[in-house]
């Protein structure tokens, strides 16, 4: 149920719920596992200025997860 309603916020815009539903797709609470959407939806949380969506960003910038293995990205999202 969690996920449905983060989904729902997500689809207006906010920050926080984009990040909240990243969290369940990453670690798959409620939807199917799925890294790529999960990097996304930090993308998107980060890009409203959301910190931890743009330290988890920095962290599959860092694993490879969900993106290309990318440190200097990696190191540019941790400074954000």
């Amino acid at each position: 149920e969690a996920a449905r309603l983060f989904r729902l916020a997500a689809e207006q815009g906010l920050a926080g719920a984009r990040f909240n539903l990243a969290i369940h797709c990453e670690h798959g609470r409620g939807v199917p596992q799925d890294v790529d959407e999960a990097a996304r939806l930090y993308r998107r949380a980060a890009e409203q200025g959301n910190p931890v969506g743009q330290n988890n960003l920095g962290s599959c910038h860092a694993q490879g997860k969900g993106l290309t293995q990318d440190n200097r990205e990696a190191a540019r999202f941790y400074r954000l």
